[in-house]
């Protein structure tokens, strides 16, 4: 298994990057949480790994926090919860965030993202509860916050912010609406967007 991998971040298009490391290319899909906090490209990069293997495809996600890879291995473990909609999760809300949603049994906010239905949500809140035991008191008092490190993005900033947003389970239409509602002459780049649009539908 592949637990951890350093190299260079040489591509990074929401959920997407790629690390070279030694000549190797990796691919990995990451949350937003571990997107918001990657150097620029060319720089180098440390991540803790998660491998899953298919009959159809051999797959590898990427973690700047222990707790969100610890949280990740945690939900594919639930019923009906594949890496894809860990990911998304993820991508909502970083490991604190979830646990303080657990403690709450906040259900509308689980049920927000997208691909995640009210039997979901409620599956997700009973059986975590149990496997979170051990953290939730340490994960539920610490800050959630997810710090982003700003790059110069090319042209089309708006489009990459939807793209990213339809790859993590967004319809279209929906993405457009959630990127406009956010979008203002101090948003300089795509990851501004995404982490606006992620953190209005947390807060509905």
């Amino acid at each position: 298994m592949i637990g951890r991998i350093r190299g260079t971040l040489v591509y990074k298009q929401p959920p997407d990057i790629l690390v070279d490391v030694g000549g190797v290319g990796y691919e990995l899909q990451v949350p937003m949480s571990t997107l918001f906090q990657l150097p620029e490209l060319g720089a180098d990069v440390i991540l803790l790994t998660h491998f899953v293997v298919r009959e159809d495809a051999q797959l590898l996600y990427g973690f700047i926090d222990e707790r969100d890879r610890a949280l990740f291995r945690q939900l594919i473990k639930v019923s009906g919860v594949g890496p894809k909609l860990a990911l998304t999760i993820l991508s909502g809300m970083d490991a604190v965030a979830f646990a303080r949603c657990v403690e709450r049994d906040d259900l509308s906010t689980l049920v927000a993202l997208p691909g995640v239905g009210k039997k979901t949500a409620e599956r997700l809140l009973v059986e975590m509860r149990d496997k979170l035991k051990p953290w939730l008191g340490q994960w539920a008092g610490a800050d959630a916050t997810q710090p982003a490190v700003a790059y110069t993005s090319a042209s089309g900033r708006v489009a990459d912010a939807e793209g990213a947003l339809v790859a993590l389970g967004y319809k279209l239409a929906e993405a457009a609406r959630m990127i406009a509602a956010v979008n203002d002459d101090t948003a300089t780049d795509s990851e501004t967007l995404i982490r606006r649009a992620l953190k209005s539908v947390v807060q509905r």
